[in-house]
């Protein structure tokens, strides 16, 4: 399973306790999983072409199409957590932030 799916998977659970608050919408978990993709693209190539993260998103995106727990975050993801995973400086800042 890719570290995307995985992070997404990891805070669904977790996630589905919270009522209360506003939900991402499935654009904004489309940009949750992009977000996610170049971050870990640019961790592990820290010289990555622009073309090198474009074609990881792509991929990210490709694989959470099919993931039951990413088809999920619209109705999980607050927009607090979203807030804080967009402006994440990292992978595991990211993944704190949907925890």
């Amino acid at each position: 399973m890719s570290p995307v799916l995985r992070a997404l998977g990891l805070c669904a659970f977790t996630l589905s306790i919270f009522g209360c608050h506003k939900k991402a919408t499935p654009r904004e978990c489309d940009a949750l999983v992009t977000r996610y993709a170049e971050l870990v693209a640019r961790e592990a190539m820290p010289d990555a072409s622009a073309d090198d993260v474009k074609a990881a998103q792509a991929k990210a995106r490709e694989e959470a199409a099919d993931d039951e727990d990413f088809r999920a975050c619209a109705g999980r993801v607050t927009h607090e957590e979203l807030a804080c995973a967009m402006a994440a400086p990292t992978a595991d800042t990211f993944e704190a932030c949907l925890q």
